[in-house]
């Protein structure tokens, strides 16, 4: 049985679950501080993506110690995060945010709730990617992803793409890294200690 908070809201009683949450701090790595939280809003206020969040990670928090999953886990908030750690730095609490972030993105990947897949399709190609090659392959990964989700702006981006290419930003074939072995021996493990 979850163990349950009364707090008031809105001059009522309400028993607040904390189990969506407390599953989320123990399924991300580390010690995430997720419980520290005090909705102080300095994770919103350093993101360069706040303004295309539909939640701000403060929120998103709040809305984790509510116990509305679903919402959670169909946010785009985790998604548009760009992993800049700017957040995680003016935290007072040292919450882990990004690392909460991946755990949510994790959660809607493996329970298949998102609202759209755009996003996830692209995390997936990119992790296969790491898995194949060691690295990031960035003309396969972008050629993909725009064929899939947004083939009508292929056309514009050909100038960028030849620039990159031109000045060796940017292959057009894949270049596997050295002791690949040793990345999958690592990335089984983990994978091996995910599911324990």
């Amino acid at each position: 049985m979850p163990e349950t908070v009364v707090r008031p809201r809105a001059g009522l009683n309400v028993p607040e679950d904390l189990s969506l949450l407390e599953h989320v701090s123990a399924a991300t790595a580390g010690v995430s501080h997720l419980q520290m939280c005090i909705q102080c809003g300095s994770c919103g206020g350093s993101c360069p993506s706040a303004s295309d969040m539909d939640h701000t990670p403060r929120m998103l928090f709040a809305m984790l110690r509510a116990g509305l999953r679903d919402e959670v886990l169909r946010s785009n908030t985790p998604w548009i995060c760009v992993s800049c750690y700017h957040c995680v730095v003016r935290c007072p609490q040292n919450v882990h945010i990004t690392d909460v972030m991946y755990t949510i993105k994790a959660m809607a990947i493996r329970e298949k709730i998102f609202a759209d897949t755009t996003a996830s399709d692209f995390s997936e190609t990119f992790v296969e990617m790491v898995e194949k090659y060691g690295r990031s392959f960035e003309f396969g990964l972008a050629t993909r992803h725009y064929l899939k989700h947004q083939p009508l702006r292929l056309p514009g981006m050909t100038g960028m793409g030849l620039g990159m290419l031109t000045k060796s930003r940017m292959s057009i074939t894949p270049k596997r890294i050295k002791n690949m072995p040793q990345l999958t021996a690592i990335l089984d493990k983990a994978k091996k200690l995910e599911l324990s």
